[in-house]
Order: C-alpha cells, then structure tokens, then sequence
C-alpha cells in the first residue's frame, strides 16, 4: 500500500511540473491585496501587488478610504475659520499645516506685519512638530519591522512634546496655535523652563535610538540596499522632504526660500547618498537634531514683544481690551460673526514639512471667504513612487519600504 501511495505522489508531481513548464509566466503571477487592513497601511491605504512568487511585478496604490474633503469645505469657512481645517490635513504635523495657510492669507492681505517674537515663536513650534512627526515614524517604523523598544523610546519624548504643546495651546495634537496675523494666544508663563529642559535633554535620547539600531545587524539587513528607486524617477515625481535628501539631493524649503526668520537660524541640512531605507532613517534622526539646534536658539534669542500684529481689524483684541473698551468689543464682533475680508488675488506659498514641501495655492476674490484653497501636499507626491520602490523587489521587503516613505494619508485623502 505504502509503495502505491508513493508511485501515485511521484506521478503527481511530474505532471505539476509539466504543467507549471507549459504554462505562460502569466498564468503563475498572484495579485494580492496589501491592506487596507494590514496594520503598516494603518487601515487608510489599500496596495494591489501582482506577485511572480516571491518577487513584486507590479504596484498599484488605491487611495481615499480617508476622503474628508478639507479643500472644499474651505470655501465656506471664513479666513480664520479654516485654520482648524488645516489640523487635520496631516495630523502629526499640524503646525506646519497652519504656518503655510496663515503665509499664505498674510501674503495675499499684503499690509500686515508680523512681530519678531511670533515669527521666532512659529519656527520654535514647527520644528518642536517635526521631531514629534519624526519620532512617531521611526517608532512605528520599527514596530513594523520588529524592533518593538524604540517604539516605546521615542512615544516616551513625543509625549514630553505634546504636554508643551499643551501647555501653549491647550490641545495636544489639534492646536490651531499659529493664526492670520500671528500666534492664537500669548505664550504662557513658564515656557522657557519647560522647553529648555526637554530640550537640554533631546540629543541624548536621539543618541539611544542610534544605539538601538545602527549597528543591530537585523536592522541594518532590513534596510540596507532595501527599497532603492532610481533617482530621476523621485525627481520626475516631484518627491520632496526626507527622501530625496537621502538619494543625495540638498533641497530643503527653509534653506532654498527661507520664510518666518529661518534665515537667522544656523542649521544644516542632512544629506546621505545611499538612496535606501537605512539613509531615510538616517536623514530623519540627524533632522531631529538640528531641530533641536534650531530650538535651542530660539529659545535663547527669543525677541521680547508682541505675538500679535497690530491689525485690529483682523485679529481678534485681547480679552481685557474686550471687556473696557467699545472699539475692541465691535471689533470682536465683526470678527467672530462675519469674518475679515481679504483683498482679491491668488497666491502660492510653500514650507518644508516633516515630510517634504508643502504648498498651499489660496485664491481670494475679496470676501470674507476664500474662493479657492488647493493643497499640494508632499505625501501624495511622495506616494507616487511606491511602485518605483516596490517593483522588482521582495514582498518581504514591501513593509520596510513603504514605511520608509513616511506618508501620512490625510496628507492624501484631503
């Protein structure tokens, strides 16, 4: 019996053989779906592989499971009114979010002049939400490789973060702290003590993460020559940020069209060749510290004055004023009920995101609404070359590589 079993199997298998010989490679290949409910696409991002075993051949990214419509629903908010939209477009990034929109209005209105300290105050909260941004990718990156400490490491600062984020605003994530014409509210008391000590402690911290991983042989092997694209495709697709600074292009907003005072700030710009996963992460560590530098000197250079530009007309009055004097008071009214009206006209402006160039093109056409708000966003430019990254490559290499984009899908789905 046993030797009939046995003839029976080998027949079997040479007949499977012959088939697979015969049949076109086509007919091999396997499409396979790659999320949206796999935990790297973070329930928002749907990746249709076609697979030849184990190799990639083709894909193709399905977007819009987190379809919000903030750039419609702009044309119906006042001037003021569309800075909470801004939030939620990239959600670990909000401040850049709001700092790119408020430009852009302050541009349009032309005679407005923002004080010293809020512009300072403005580039000390970007760069505080690029490390918390950076933190979030490399401590979720990690997770999707394996590497579970560092998830816990880099949670522990942002958390330190978002309680200064707090502290200023009174909201940790959603803050609408940067406004038309300058800053939400004054900077509490105390902030220099509480920014001053996160951020005497910041380089050590970044220091235990390389510790972690840069010489971890299964870190290195996970993304060593992983998820390597050719250069002039991540220039033909317009990818911006941390990406194409580590395929070796020095191109970074706050340098090449410094906006805010970033031009009185002294800070490099990291620049790695290797055009892979393992130069991503070097690029963003290395950005968390020249954040750091960046925040160390606006916090010891901070100008004294107002946070606010003297343009009653469009910002809101102090509270006090509010409550003695009548011209504040009709003022806050006006403001609150109907809105301001900013002067016809279209503008372009962009900032360097955590994740790449930003810009926002506003149109106004003299109301107390904007026309049009459209948003160029670096994630969806970004995720244009994933199949760059991913074809021809190792399914298994799929997740390192695609969180090595560091894309975030409100970024996308706006």
């Amino acid at each position: 019996m046993r030797e009939l079993v046995e003839h029976t199997d080998t027949m079997a298998a040479g007949v499977g053989e012959a088939v697979l010989e015969q049949a076109p490679s086509s007919a091999r290949r396997m499409t396979l779906n790659m999320g949206p409910q796999h935990p790297s696409t973070h329930g928002v991002l749907r990746i249709v592989l076609e697979l030849d075993g184990e190799t990639i051949i083709s894909a193709v990214p399905d977007v819009g499971f987190l379809h919000t419509g903030i750039e419609k629903e702009c044309e119906v908010k006042t001037w003021q009114q569309v800075v909470t939209l801004t939030d939620r477009v990239d959600y670990l990034s909000n401040l850049a979010n709001n700092l790119v929109y408020a430009l852009a209005v302050e541009k349009l209105i032309g005679d407005i002049e923002i004080p010293p300290k809020a512009q300072w105050m403005r580039v000390m909260l970007a760069e505080f939400s690029r490390i918390q941004s950076h933190l979030v990718w490399l401590g979720t990156h990690a997770l999707d490789i394996g590497a579970m400490t560092v998830f816990f490491y880099c949670f522990r600062e942002r958390e330190d973060i978002l309680r200064i984020f707090e502290m200023f605003s009174g909201q940790r994530m959603m803050t609408s702290y940067i406004r038309i014409g300058g800053l939400a509210l004054e900077p509490p008391r105390g902030w220099q003590q509480r920014v001053g000590k996160f951020i005497n402690a910041f380089p050590s911290k970044v220091d235990e993460y390389e510790n972690l991983l840069n010489s971890n042989p299964i870190w290195k092997q996970r993304t060593q020559g992983v998820g390597l694209a050719p250069l002039e495709d991540l220039l033909d697709l317009g990818v911006t940020g941390p990406m194409i600074r580590a395929a070796g292009v020095k191109w970074d907003i706050r340098k090449s069209e410094p906006y805010s005072s970033y031009d009185k700030f002294d800070f490099d710009i990291p620049v790695h060749q290797g055009n892979d996963v393992f130069s991503r992460y070097r690029v963003r560590l290395e950005e968390m510290r020249q954040s750091g530098r960046i925040i160390k000197q606006a916090l010891e250079g901070m100008p004294e004055g107002a946070w606010q530009a003297d343009a009653p007309k469009i910002v809101l009055p102090e509270r006090e004023k509010m409550k003695t004097q009548m011209e504040a008071l009709i003022y806050h009214f006006k403001i609150v009920t109907e809105g301001f009206r900013v002067p016809a006209g279209e503008v372009y402006q962009c900032v360097e995101s955590p994740r790449g160039e930003i810009g926002y093109y506003v149109v106004s056409n003299g109301t107390s609404r904007p026309h049009r708000v459209f948003m160029r966003t670096p994630s969806f430019g970004n995720l244009q070359a994933l199949p760059a990254l991913l074809e021809g490559h190792l399914i298994a290499d799929s997740i390192a590589s695609l969180g090595s984009m560091d894309f975030v899908l409100g970024d996308v789905d706006r």
